[in-house]
């Protein structure tokens, strides 16, 4: 077998991470495909990117045309590219895979090579076979999602404004797998600098105290970090 010389197509994609809370797990966004290779599997939402666009412009436009997903609502940054040898059978393909993180999203609309579009629950998408090599990728975006709870305050781009402390604590559970104690969680969060801010608003439960509600804070990076147990 001849080895690559340079002279053979090259194609740059896109592939997205997309992870939002639904029924209380981690969910992934996935598509069925309606074109080959891979026909009929499912796959993260992604394509080539165009001549005239750059690599965020085809990101926000793939998500749109296969799921009809705002992409600018979302948390949105680059996680890495992925260029292993053979991962797609039509060509020598490099992707620059995305991930985006956003609150409670809709659910999603299929459009142009996308036959269905779903929410599946992360650990289920997998071990289900995913397309490419997209179970990889998903393992990526997992754990940078996963390590940023620690040092960012990305955590509050899954809640909805106003949220309490609970539901912000229920992120950091429901993301690491792990339960946490409330008043420790508490301490932490609002010792951290510029993390969230109080509305001065309650609501009020169903059973006990009014809960407290907040909003985000102006800080990126979390200080101090909330470090995993």
């Amino acid at each position: 077998m001849s080895k690559y010389d340079g002279t053979a197509p090259v194609a740059v994609t896109v592939d997205l991470v997309i992870f939002t809370l639904r029924h209380s797990a981690l969910h992934v966004l996935l598509i069925e495909r309606g074109k080959g290779p891979f026909l009929g599997e499912l796959a993260l939402p992604g394509g080539f990117v165009r001549d005239d666009e750059d690599l965020r412009q085809a990101a926000l436009r793939e998500l749109g045309e296969e799921t009809g997903v705002d992409g600018t609502r979302l948390h949105l940054e680059q996680l890495r590219t992925f260029g292993t040898p053979g991962r797609d059978p039509r060509v020598r393909t490099f992707t620059v895979a995305y991930l985006a993180l956003g609150p409670d999203l809709p659910s999603p609309v299929a459009g142009t090579d996308a036959a269905h579009a779903r929410w599946m629950p992360v650990q289920d998408a997998l071990t289900c076979g995913l397309a490419f090599d997209h179970a990889a990728i998903l393992g990526e975006g997992l754990h940078r999602a996963r390590a940023k709870l620690e040092y960012t305050t990305v955590a509050a781009a899954f809640c909805q404004e106003p949220f309490t402390l609970a539901d912000l604590r229920h992120v950091y559970e429901v993301v690491w797998d792990l339960d946490l104690d409330p008043s420790n969680f508490r301490r932490k969060v609002l010792k951290a600098d510029d993390f969230v801010i109080p509305t001065g608003e309650y609501r009020a439960p169903e059973v006990g105290r009014p809960a407290e509600l907040y909003r985000r804070g102006r800080a990126e990076v979390l200080f101090p970090p909330m470090v995993r147990a």
